[in-house]
Parts: structure tokens; sequence; C-alpha cells
């Protein structure tokens, strides 16, 4: 028996304290919650625009990939004094890569590591 999500759970993405990007297979951009809408004001509402337009060519190939073989992306950046990790993932739907996903979070500058084995 498959288990319903419940109601206040459907909009999960929308108040963790990092950013969540949605795309579709075409690169449309489908959602972004309130902290990516945050991070990206200055550029107005970017929900139904194209990812690629605000993103280099090497960029560009990356998500590319990420949608033709389902591979993900991880990195880390810092900006601003600000170290963040971006992880970007393919989503899919019965198998087949619907889009892609991007959460970016900002990393303290000291942070525990833990071996666990």
């Amino acid at each position: 028996m498959k288990s319903q999500i419940p109601e206040t759970l459907l909009n999960w993405a929308e108040d963790v304290d990092y950013a969540v990007t949605i795309c579709d297979a075409d690169c449309k951009i489908l959602y972004m919650n309130r902290r990516s809408r945050e991070t990206f004001a200055k550029h107005g509402d970017i929900i139904g625009n194209n990812l690629m337009d605000c993103h280099s060519q090497a960029s560009r190939d990356k998500i590319k990939e990420i949608l033709t073989n389902g591979t993900s992306n991880v990195y880390t950046i810092s900006k601003g004094g600000v170290k963040k990790l971006i992880y970007q993932s393919p989503w899919k739907i019965d198998g087949k890569i619907a889009g892609l996903v991007e959460t970016s979070m900002i990393l303290p500058n000291e942070m525990p590591h833990y071996d666990r084995g």
C-alpha cells in the first residue's frame, strides 16, 4: 500500500534554509523556493525562463550532460565571502529524465566531518 504524502509536506521546500531550483528537460525553470527567489531577486521573476540564458557555455555543457546522461554535478563556490555547496541532479518521471534540481547550501567556515563505518 502506498502512503499518502501529508498535505503539510507538499510544500516542504518553500521554507528550508537553502535554495531549491527545478527546471524541466527543456531547461525551463519550473520552481524556485523562497531562498532561491531571494538569491536571484535582482533578476526579477525568472520562473518560466530558460535556465541556459543565465549560464556560461561551460555551465550549459554541464547541464546538457546531466540531462543527457543522468549524472549529478557537485561543487563548491565562494561569492561575497560566503562558501556554498551546489548539488545539481536530474529528476525523473517513470525512469525518464524530466529535468534538473539544483540545491545551493551555505557552508559554515568551520564544519565537523565524521567518518562513519
